[in-house]
């Protein structure tokens, strides 16, 4: 899948390198329609370089970060050096995940080209990724695509794509409840408001409770976001330690760090 247009400068991009020459590298950008660029050998590798085929060659896919557009002369360069191995893993997952995305998109609108274009652009414009959009369609609904000016059916059909194809990422978040009865029956009084911590209406999220040793127990949260998964962990201690003050006990809650 291609976009239109041209990358702005600090942009990462996905390239396939044409040629290799003393001086420097011509690269192809995979990401972007009929868009070439140059990498200057300054900019290949920090250091002095011997042979620059030590570190790119014909056909190789690399991550560059884009330095400069003259869009008049047609020209992008680029530096190979400036990204480090985490930017060009993650980017590289982003533009695998994008192509999986326009396949998916074009299994389900084959034979209605001039639609599959429209979709495609309007979620690249609201999105600036075909992933992207489909991930927040799977985590929010449909609601999420409601001002990409797509139609209905549209919304219907990448709904039903995200449903179907994205794995929802999720974050885990832990801590603890400190809860004390000294009522003759207080070992079931925190039986019972453990059970209060569990019963918290969040069909997003899921929780277990562990015990750790007196007083203490552990509440492990998963949910789609950080924000989502805090407010969860602190709803269940919240419950477990209103049930702990009703029946005179009493109880505190305390963030893992």
């Amino acid at each position: 899948m291609q976009r239109e247009g041209w990358p702005e400068p600090g942009d990462l991009v996905v390239c396939t390198v044409d040629q290799v020459l003393d001086f420097g590298a011509f690269v192809t950008l995979d990401e972007y329609v009929d868009k070439k660029g140059f990498i200057h050998i300054s900019e290949v590798a920090s250091g002095w370089i011997k042979y620059i085929r030590d570190h790119v060659r014909e056909g190789q896919k690399i991550v560059c970060k884009v330095l400069n557009v003259d869009k008049s002369k047609h020209h992008i360069d680029l530096s190979l050096k400036d990204v480090n191995e985490h930017q060009r893993r993650e980017k590289i997952q982003a533009w695998k995940a994008d192509l999986k995305a326009w396949k998916w998109l074009q299994m389900a609108y084959e034979g209605r080209e001039d639609d599959l274009k429209r979709v495609k652009d309007a979620l690249m414009k609201s999105y600036n990724s075909l992933y992207g959009a489909l991930e927040e369609t799977a985590i929010s609904g449909e609601e999420s695509l409601s001002d990409s000016g797509l139609t209905e059916e549209d919304i219907k059909i990448i709904s039903r794509l995200a449903k179907e194809n994205v794995k929802i990422p999720m974050v885990e978040i832990s801590g603890y409840v400190d809860l004390r009865s000294f009522a003759p029956d207080g070992i079931e009084i925190i039986k019972k408001a453990l059970k209060q911590a569990k019963r918290i209406r969040d069909k997003d999220a899921t929780l277990e409770i562990k015990y750790v040793g007196a007083p203490r127990y552990r509440i492990k949260v998963i949910a789609p976001d950080y924000k989502h998964a805090e407010a969860a962990l602190k709803k269940s201690a919240q419950a477990a330690i209103k049930y702990m003050e009703q029946h005179g006990g009493e109880g505190a809650f305390v963030r893992e760090a």
